[in-house]
């Protein structure tokens, strides 16, 4: 009787210890999740999640597709190319300096434009997800579903931002001088090492508005996962409560 009491308490002791050394995130879901009173189940907290993507990505659409959602956002505002920075000079020196300005506004306004094709992209992605990604985001750092829709969407982003990017470059006469300036430009430059320009203005300008959407994105994420305000529905509290 003595033996079985003490093999008790070892054991006892040793389910202890082995719950004091897992992390924090895995007891926190074991907490949440498995149906226990007052708990959530897997399919309750993957639609949470859900809830809190679209909510997130519709409010980032939303800000990047209104008019001014690039040009007047100086975080995501697409600047002449920064590598390009003589090929503006020359532009500049031609008396040029209205056209290059114009030439700056219509690359935003091609990516607000673009973004506004964005919503239903991600939206696909969201509907996608399982509960491995899902609790993968849950756990995972700050950014964490950011990068997850970011791996999913930028290739389907690209394709779709891409000839609205087209149609509004081409409406800009100052295009037709990037081809020519920025050839001349790299041919000189590899004579002295200098950084080649990408002479596909266009693609410039879609990257640019993909990752300005990801920075609205990465804004709305960490609202949701730090601020309760944010969390607009009781399912979206008791997710992100803990």
């Amino acid at each position: 009787m003595r033996t079985l009491s003490i093999l008790a308490v070892l054991v006892l002791g040793i389910a202890t210890s082995c719950s004091a050394q897992l992390p924090k995130s895995i007891k926190d879901a074991a907490g949440k999740v498995g149906g226990k009173p007052g708990g959530l189940t897997n399919d309750e907290v993957i639609a949470g999640l859900k809830e809190a993507l679209g909510k997130g990505a519709e409010q980032s659409v939303t800000k990047g597709s209104a008019l001014d959602g690039f040009w007047k956002d100086d975080r995501i505002r697409i600047p002449f190319p920064a590598e390009a920075q003589k090929v503006k000079n020359t532009l500049t020196n031609m008396g040029m300096s209205a056209q290059v300005q114009e030439f700056e506004l219509t690359m935003n306004r091609a990516a607000e434009e673009a973004t506004k094709e964005a919503l239903s992209i991600l939206r696909d992605a969201i509907l996608g997800m399982s509960v491995g990604d899902g609790f993968a985001i849950l756990r995972g750092g700050d950014q964490a579903a950011t990068n997850y829709l970011r791996e999913k969407t930028t290739a389907s982003l690209a394709e779709r931002f891409r000839p609205i990017v087209e149609r509004a470059t081409k409406k800009v006469a100052l295009t037709s001088y990037w081809t020519p300036l920025t050839s001349a430009y790299n041919k000189a430059g590899a004579l002295t090492g200098q950084k080649a320009v990408d002479t596909d203005l266009d693609a410039y300008v879609t990257q640019k508005a993909i990752e300005g959407l990801f920075v609205l994105i990465a804004e709305e994420e960490a609202r949701i996962r730090k601020d309760p305000m944010a969390r607009t529905s009781d399912l979206l509290r008791r997710v992100f409560g803990g």
